[in-house]
C-alpha cells in the first residue's frame, strides 16, 4: 500500500510506551484468553464487550511516558495514522453521497494494557471498537497472534484491513445498526443472537471492502490478497479448529473464513454501501 507522504489523521492517540499501574487479572487462565479472543476479535458485540472486558480484568491506570518509541514503532504509527485518515476521507465522501454527515472516530494505539469507554483492555482482547466513546483500540502486537497462532500472512495491508473493519463498526454505529441489532439480540435465543452477530461482523467486513474500493489508486500488488488472508485467518471455523480441533457452527459469532473473504470482496468490487445488507441475506 502506497502511504508515504499522504495525510495523517488528527484523531490518533498513541499510548505505546506509556506505563500502566493496576494489576491485570485475567479470569480463566489460558482458556479464558482464548475464549475472549474468539468472542471479541475484530469487534464482537460492542455492548457485551463492556461486560466481558470488565469481568476479565481490572482497569489499569495510565501514568507517564516510560520510553521513547523506536524508529520502527514510529513508522508503524505513521502508517496507521495514514490509514485512519484514508478511512475518514472515504466515509466523508460516501456519507455525503447519501445525504448524511460523517463523524470521525478516534483511535488509540497501546501496548499491554489501557483504559477505554468500555472498560479496561489488554493485548489479549484484540482490536475492538467501543461505541461508548466512538473509539477504535488496537494493540499492534496482536498481529503476532494472527501470524503465529492462526497462520495469517501478509504485510501492512493486513493491518489496514483490521483498521477498516473496526471503522466499519463505527459506520454501523453512526447509522444506528449496532443499537438496533443489540436490541434484537436481547430478545432472541442464543443461536439466533449469534446469527445476528455474524451478520453484523460480515457487514463490517463488507464496509472494509468498500473502503478498499476507494483506495484502489494506492494499492500495490498483493495488498488485496493480504486483506483476504487476514479475513480468512479469523473466520470462526478456522479459529475453532486451531484452538479446539473441531467446529461448532451454532456458536459462530463472526462468520466462516469463506464468508469473511466473500463479503470483503463484495464490498471491494461494488464500492456501494447500499449493497451490504448481510442481515437480509443471512437471516432469511
Amino acid at each position: 500500500m502506497k502511504w508515504e507522504g499522504r495525510r495523517k489523521s488528527d484523531n490518533l492517540e498513541d499510548r505505546r510506551g506509556m506505563s500502566t499501574t493496576g494489576k491485570i487479572a485475567t479470569g480463566g487462565g489460558a482458556l479464558g484468553l482464548i475464549f475472549l479472543l474468539i468472542q471479541v476479535f475484530l469487534g464482537g458485540d460492542p455492548q457485551d464487550l463492556t461486560d466481558a472486558l470488565v469481568n476479565q480484568m481490572q482497569q489499569p491506570t495510565q501514568t507517564q511516558q516510560d520510553r521513547p518509541l523506536t524508529a520502527e514503532e514510529s513508522m508503524v504509527g505513521d502508517f496507521v495514522s495514514t490509514v485512519l485518515a484514508s478511512t475518514e476521507d472515504t466515509w466523508h465522501q460516501v456519507f455525503k453521497q447519501n445525504g448524511l454527515t460523517y463523524k470521525e472516530p478516534k483511535m488509540v494505539l497501546f501496548t499491554d494494557a489501557t483504559t477505554s469507554g468500555c472498560g479496561g483492555a489488554n493485548g489479549n482482547t484484540g482490536p475492538f471498537y467501543c461505541p461508548a466513546d466512538q473509539t477504535v483500540y488496537m494493540d499492534l502486537a496482536f498481529l503476532n497472534v494472527l501470524r503465529n497462532r492462526f497462520g495469517a500472512k501478509g504485510g501492512d495491508f493486513a493491518i489496514a484491513y483490521i483498521i477498516a473493519h473496526e471503522v466499519g463498526h463505527h459506520v454501523q454505529n453512526l447509522l444506528g445498526i449496532l443499537q438496533e441489532t443489540h436490541n434484537i439480540q436481547r430478545q432472541s435465543s442464543q443461536v439466533q443472537g449469534n446469527k445476528i452477530q455474524v451478520a453484523t461482523e460480515l457487514q463490517a467486513d463488507y464496509l472494509a471492502g468498500v473502503w478498499a474500493h476507494y483506495e484502489q489508486n494506492y494499492l500495490e500488488q498483493g495488498d488485496v490478497e493480504d486483506a483476504m488472508n487476514a479475513a480468512a485467518s479469523v473466520g470462526d471455523d478456522h479459529i475453532q479448529k486451531s484452538t479446539q480441533g473441531y467446529t461448532q457452527p451454532e456458536t459462530y459469532t463472526h462468520g466462516t473464513s469463506k464468508q469473511r473473504v466473500e463479503w470483503f470482496t463484495r464490498g471491494f468490487k461494488s464500492g456501494d454501501i447500499k449493497q451490504g445488507d448481510t442481515f437480509g441475506e443471512l437471516l432469511r
